[in-house]
């Protein structure tokens, strides 16, 4: 559900805002634009650098962004895409690989990794920007002012949901030990 490499030698932030020009590009193509983007980043090197990379080139198009402020785990920002009802999310991870890979995944409008169908058409999109070279980004300060990029802490909503479907009073009380 995206792409992997390593850390400034394919996992760069000219290769990261290309991929964010396709997603945007896709978005528009299939109007999801109108219901925004989220994107969040892991604690890896750079990935906050990353993201904000991201986010200004999804800006750029005019795509409202909802940017993590924080490190967030990708299961609450699948959950954030249906609180919010978003377009979808780009999230700057490596998953599982070594500490020296970034990665950058798609998620559908579902919360869902992207389908191979999305993939393909965002595959296409990049490699038109890889062509071209056209990127349209803004600064994130200005898009900040401007009301395109806006700060979404997560966790609370996915606390407040997993709340709701496990009794936490009860677990509490049962004293388990986890380890």
């Amino acid at each position: 559900d995206g792409w992997r490499g390593i850390i400034a030698e394919d996992f760069t932030f000219d290769n990261v805002r290309a991929c964010a020009q396709g997603v945007a590009s896709y978005l528009k193509q299939t109007g999801l634009a109108s219901r925004g983007l989220i994107v969040g980043y892991d604690t890896r090197f750079a990935s906050e650098d990353f993201a904000s990379a991201a986010a200004e080139v999804v800006a750029g198009n005019g795509i409202k962004v909802y940017l993590c402020p924080k490190a967030t785990p990708t299961p609450v920002i699948s959950y954030g895409i249906l609180a919010k009802q978003a377009g979808g999310a780009i999230i700057i991870t490596a998953s599982h690989n070594p500490a020296t890979w970034n990665g950058f995944k798609v998620k559908s409008e579902h919360g869902s990794s992207a389908p191979t169908d999305a993939i393909t058409k965002i595959e296409k999109h990049i490699s038109h920007t890889l062509t071209t070279g056209e990127i349209n980004k803004v600064p994130l300060t200005q898009a900040l002012k401007q009301g395109l990029v806006e700060y979404l802490d997560l966790a609370p909503i996915y606390s407040q949901q997993v709340a709701k479907l496990i009794d936490l009073k009860e677990l509490r009380q049962a004293r388990l030990k986890i380890v």
